[in-house]
């Protein structure tokens, strides 16, 4: 049997976020606390619901420290509201880069009629860690339309480099350190080199089969590969592939708790006590409700 690349393959986690959004939990993981420089990463949906109920399962104003938060719909619309009075609707492949630092806030709603009709909404939504030189600096918040980010399709492969470089293309979207995120679809028998230049990579598959250097990947999972390592995925069966490859250089451990990350764990601490006390702005659109803090729900 060829030696496989794979480090481990991740089995994601259920969680239910209400009124019938549930999301995969690839990370943080047990196997995995991250892959370069993400710290998180969910896929939610996709699911379909009345009109009603998708705006109870808004996202009301939460708190972020010390990561930036990628947001990539595959399908559906949402409207991103923060504290800087950026209001942004996001449409399928569309970036929302929000770089929180020493703290923002923010408002995920499905304000949009056709939000939750078929397909459904279908979001990717993961969290970069930022350098320690970076945890502190000013929140920022960028958008980057599809039609701007760089596509590529050959040989039965199509590819969209969401941030960072790989495969050769360069997205426009501006990070802080050294990573990739690309959105792939394999027709039946295709195949495609994944990128080796970073230390740290992942695939997680969306949907459909693919075969990794002769390790079978079933939907849901992730599979985390060696440094060094040339990985070479297939899409196997009658049906296309669709995954997301990602990963960087590593940027050292780091605490996770709740949507507050950083080097220091004393500062999610302070986070804390920031939130509780009502010392970061609200969205000023969006400023009438808010979520407490996880140990204040109970």
């Amino acid at each position: 049997m060829p030696e496989t690349p794979s480090v481990r393959v991740i089995e994601p986690r259920s969680a239910d976020l209400g009124h019938g959004l549930k999301v995969r939990r690839i990370l943080p993981h047990i196997d995995a606390r991250a892959v370069g420089p993400y710290v998180f990463l969910d896929h939610a949906g996709p699911v379909v619901i009345d009109r009603a109920t998708a705006r109870q399962a808004d996202v009301r104003p939460h708190p972020h420290i010390g990561l930036a938060t990628v947001s990539y719909l595959l399908s559906g619309a949402i409207t991103h509201r923060d504290s800087l009075g950026v209001e942004q609707s996001i449409i399928p492949g569309d970036v929302n880069w929000m770089t929180a630092g020493r703290g923002i806030t923010h408002s995920e709603r499905f304000e949009d009629d056709a939000a939750f009709t078929a397909p459904g909404v279908e979001l990717l939504q993961s969290w970069v860690a930022l350098p320690e030189s970076d945890e502190e600096i000013e929140p920022a918040f960028e958008h980057v339309p599809v039609a701007r980010l760089p596509e590529v399709e050959r040989d039965g492969a199509w590819l969209r480099v969401i941030a960072g470089e790989a495969f050769g293309l360069r997205s426009p979207v501006r990070t802080r350190s050294t990573l990739f995120q690309a959105h792939l679809r394999l027709a039946p028998g295709a195949r495609v080199e994944l990128p080796a230049e970073q230390r740290e990579r992942a695939v997680y598959l969306i949907r459909g089969r693919v075969m990794i250097d002769g390790t079978a990947l079933a939907t849901g999972r992730t599979m985390v590969f060696a440094p060094g390592s040339v990985p070479v995925c297939t899409a196997e069966g009658a049906e296309a592939a669709e995954l997301m490859a990602f990963g960087g250089e590593p940027l050292g451990p780091r605490h996770v708790w709740w949507n507050f990350v950083s080097s220091r764990r004393e500062r999610i601490e302070q986070a804390k006590v920031d939130w509780r006390e009502g010392r970061f702005a609200l969205p000023p659109t969006d400023n009438d409700s808010f979520i407490p803090l996880p140990e204040e729900r109970r």
